[in-house]
């Protein structure tokens, strides 16, 4: 069955989850974790994200985020886009560093915003890096230690995380800490790291008196939340399409992108859609691919067939975009 399509809801909390390739480790020493840092810092606070919670383990990520006016997928591309290229330079390799798709869950703050740091923070703990919760208060690879004071991370928000405990800093942080403390003994949490009924019905027992009064729930794999969170987002979805297929039908068109960014560089449409290799046309080209994305909401495919190129061209100059950003 094909995978579902990310959704990408601006404003939303998402708990993002990147693993590598056959699950092979993506960080070989501390040198690349605090690069990995540094560009996250970098591109959450351009993209005005809010990030609550983050781990890094040897062969995956876990990032909890509150998305800002763009989404997410522009600042996941940026992010793993540059770490691949430095990483793959670096070492001298070639070839893909993650799994093809991050995966991403859409999660309703107000019932999991809490849980999902907890689980998040303890990650080191569950894998056996760290043996106490003492040790884990020093960690250098998980926002706990930020959380606690220990280590200093400007680009988390580490304030709207102690508010949720108490209004008073030190207070907050003894509130927080007991909470976590009290999440070791629940060990692995699956329900944490997906969608799906039973989440959205609160568990077995929620699935089976809907059974049985006859009752249905909108669910999806995606989406971390009940029922109603659910059809919220859904409809949230829908609206957003149906601007961005507004604005395909409005006088702007794909046509008129290539002929306008053409005449302004001096370049005929021809070239650029006989695959020409010159700088400046392959300049024009990403100018036209980032248009058709913003602008028009269209796919790389979708530009693709628009300039006579393939799909995996407009991808590379996308991707060669954001990686110089």
């Amino acid at each position: 069955m094909p995978r579902k399509a990310r959704l990408d809801a601006p404003g939303a909390l998402h708990h993002i989850m990147v693993r590598g390739i056959n699950r092979s480790d993506i960080f070989l020493d501390d040198e690349e974790r605090h690069k990995y840092l540094e560009r996250l810092g970098a591109i959450v606070g351009e993209a005005k994200c809010a990030v609550y919670a983050w781990v890094l383990m040897s062969n995956h990520v876990h990032i909890l985020f509150k998305s800002g006016g763009k989404g997410i997928s522009t600042v996941m591309r940026k992010l793993l886009t540059w770490y691949a290229i430095y990483h793959n330079r670096k070492h001298r390799r070639t070839g893909h560093l993650f799994e093809n798709r991050y995966k991403s869950i859409i999660c309703d703050e107000d019932n999991y915003l809490l849980a999902l740091i907890r689980y998040i923070h303890l990650n080191p703990v569950r894998a056996g890096m760290v043996q106490t919760l003492e040790e884990l208060d020093a960690y250098p690879w998980s926002g706990h230690s930020a959380v606690m004071g220990k280590r200093d991370h400007p680009w988390m928000d580490t304030d709207y995380v102690l508010l949720q405990f108490n209004d008073t800093r030190k207070r907050a942080q003894g509130a927080y800490r007991k909470f976590v403390q009290e999440g070791i003994s629940m060990g692995r949490q699956p329900q944490l790291t997906g969608g799906g009924l039973v989440r959205s019905l609160g568990g077995w027992s929620g699935v089976q008196s809907a059974q049985r009064k006859g009752e249905k729930s909108e669910y999806d794999e995606r989406i971390l939340g009940s029922g109603e969170f659910v059809t919220a987002i859904f409809q949230e979805a829908e609206e957003k399409q149906i601007r961005q297929l507004k604005l395909r039908r409005s006088e702007l068109t794909m046509e008129t992108i290539i002929h306008q960014e053409c005449t302004a560089a001096g370049i005929s449409d021809r070239e650029i859609r006989n695959g020409g290799r010159r700088h400046a046309v392959s300049v024009v080209r990403m100018r036209i691919a980032q248009r058709g994305i913003k602008e028009m909401g269209l796919t790389s495919a979708e530009i693709a067939r628009h300039l006579g190129v393939s799909t995996s061209t407009i991808t590379r100059v996308i991707e060669k975009k954001t990686g110089a950003a």
